[in-house]
């Protein structure tokens, strides 16, 4: 409807502009709104207001000729001028109506469009940092990436949805110590562990895995492993430096081949366990991007030399430095470590340098909300090394605080006590979790009430809009077991008796949802998605409250059926997008 609206004024401007109405002016892409009071009609343009001073006019003016010039269309009732110049417009019941048969026709493919015209986007979400299960805070950044690119793929564009794993640096050399120091303890070796080693249940379940399979072969004294190595936090000393002394004694004692096979049944443990998790959640990728095969394909070293090369860099200290304070930021930041090793920054420009060098003309990045002072310096450099800044974009997702029983759940990743995703999905279902996650703005701070995601009634919104859909089938079935027709006639045949106002509420809504995905896909927004759902929803609960559907009267049978077809499709199609079911009983 809104598209019918916006290609109406369009030719009408187009008309105006080739006569001289609007100067040297082009004429532009008109904006088309819903109006806000059904008294006003149905749809608002501004058109008028914008372009008067082109047409040397007053807007009232300018509205009248545009008017004048519109193109008759069935499915205009009246085009009237209201305030200082807007253009508002009634729709024919006829047009509201014709959307069921469009619904019905196009089935899964209604509301999709062509708007992105198969253009590259790359959205990576996720890329949590393989050291351990998802937590319920990934799970709000999983739902959330995937729905954003679905709907981005429900508008047209070719979406590539990626995950960059973390697989190198310090903080996965430190899982690695870990798993090797709970497997000393499986060979009875006695082992202060480090305050700063990974602790949750996973690390001895790895470490098992090596002790059954090795017996004692990567054994060593608990004296050995800690000599010479700086006193940890509980003794007086600095966790951090300690734990980076095991890390050395371990690569030393182990070698470098039995230290890189603990570090990759680590790796590879964790990854497959996320790999199968997101997979139950009903995400999925089609890349695994590996931070190491940046260093190894040389990657790190073109971006640094496109730094050099562009004068954003200097030497001090030993260290590579990056002027990032040239572009707003703060301090300076290090790429190149005294000891010649290249930071995770230095990573991450190779990698957005290699994404744009893919061919994707836009990327998405969605990252945990701790992260929001690293975006302009990802910007920065990527201004720095001669991209486009502006082809990046990223999301902030909040994390999810989780209540039970009205008390908060508390939380701590490093100390392994933290609700994972998988334990989430247990308890409230993969559907409730998708549903509750993207309910909100991602940047919203996110309360999780596990009781009402498992509660089955109203106050439940997945159950909710599951249960339309669901009380549709069962009118069908209901239909069936009563040997009532229902045979639906074809096109718009009978739709005139959609006379009641809940049944005009419902056509409304229906031809609503063409707009909601455009506009959830555009801005990046799913709750706008969750919204119109849980009122389209709203809006046949109502109409199923107050009218029987398996009446006397064919014509009236037929008609109402059709209806809430429609709105069965319409609600399988939302949800799809959402990724949460559509059953038929509950």
């Amino acid at each position: 409807m809104k598209n019918l609206i916006q290609q109406l004024v369009s030719q009408a401007l187009g008309e105006i502009a080739a006569a001289g109405g609007l100067g040297d002016t082009p004429a532009p892409q008109p904006i088309i709104e819903r109006t806000r009071d059904p008294r006003h009609g149905d749809f608002a343009c501004n058109v008028a207001l914008v372009l008067a001073k082109a047409a040397r006019c007053k807007p009232r003016e300018l509205a009248e000729r545009l008017i004048a010039a519109l193109p008759a269309s069935p499915a205009v009732a009246r085009v009237e001028i209201a305030g200082p110049g807007f253009i508002n417009f009634t729709l024919a019941e006829d047009a509201y109506r014709a959307v069921v048969g469009e619904v019905l026709a196009r089935g899964h493919a209604y509301g999709r469009s062509d708007l992105g015209q198969g253009k590259r986007i790359q959205v990576e979400f996720v890329s949590a940092n393989p050291t351990g299960p998802l937590h319920v805070g990934h799970g709000r950044g999983a739902a959330y990436g995937a729905v954003v690119a679905d709907l981005l793929e429900a508008v047209g564009y070719d979406v590539h949805r990626e995950y960059y794993v973390n697989d190198a640096g310090r903080q996965m050399d430190i899982l690695a110590a870990s798993v090797w120091l709970r497997y000393l303890e499986l060979c009875d070796e006695t082992i202060p562990f480090p305050a700063n080693g990974y602790r949750g249940d996973y690390v001895w379940d790895i470490a098992a895995t090596l002790h059954r399979e090795h017996g004692d072969g990567y054994r060593q004294a608990a004296d050995a492993v800690f000599a010479g190595v700086p006193a940890d936090e509980p003794a007086g000393g600095d966790k951090e430096k300690h734990i980076d002394g095991v890390i050395e004694q371990a690569k030393q004692l182990l070698g470098d081949n039995r230290y890189r096979y603990v570090f990759e049944l680590a790796l590879n443990t964790i990854l497959d366990d996320i790999r199968d998790d997101l997979g139950q959640f009903g995400v999925t990728y089609q890349e695994w991007y590996s931070e190491r095969s940046l260093t190894e394909s040389g990657a790190v070293n073109k971006a640094l030399q496109r730094l050099r090369d562009s004068g954003h860099v200097y030497e001090q200290g030993g260290a590579l430095w990056f002027k990032s304070t040239d572009f707003g930021d703060e301090k300076d930041r290090v790429v190149v470590r005294d000891n010649g090793q290249t930071t995770y920054f230095a990573s991450d420009i190779a990698y957005h340098m290699d994404k744009l060098e893919r061919g994707f003309e836009r990327v998405i990045d969605v990252w945990g909300a701790d992260h929001h002072g690293y975006v302009p310096r990802v910007k920065a450099a990527m201004q720095a090394v001669g991209d486009d800044p502006s082809r990046l974009d990223v999301l902030l997702v909040q994390f999810a605080i989780l209540y039970r029983g009205g008390e908060r759940v508390q939380m701590s990743t490093r100390s392994g006590s933290f609700v994972t995703l998988r334990e989430l999905r247990k308890e409230v279902g993969a559907d409730a979790a998708r549903f509750f996650y993207v309910m909100r703005k991602c940047e919203q701070h996110m309360d999780f009430d596990l009781d009402l995601a498992k509660s089955q009634s109203s106050d439940n919104p997945v159950y909710y809009v599951q249960y339309a859909h669901a009380r549709v089938c069962s009118v069908l079935r209901q239909a069936a077991e009563k040997g009532i027709p229902v045979e639906i006639s074809a096109g718009g045949e009978n739709l005139e008796r959609l006379t009641e106002s809940h049944e005009q509420a419902l056509l409304k809504s229906l031809a609503r949802y063409p707009e909601v995905v455009e506009a959830s896909a555009l801005n990046e927004e799913p709750h706008q998605l969750t919204n119109y759902v849980r009122e389209l929803a709203n809006d046949f609960h109502t109409y199923y409250n107050a009218h029987q559907f398996l009446v006397e009267d064919g014509a009236l049978r037929d008609a109402r059926i059709k209806l809430i077809l429609a709105v069965r499709q319409v609600l399988r199609n939302g949800l799809n997008l959402l990724g949460v079911s559509a059953p038929e009983k509950m």
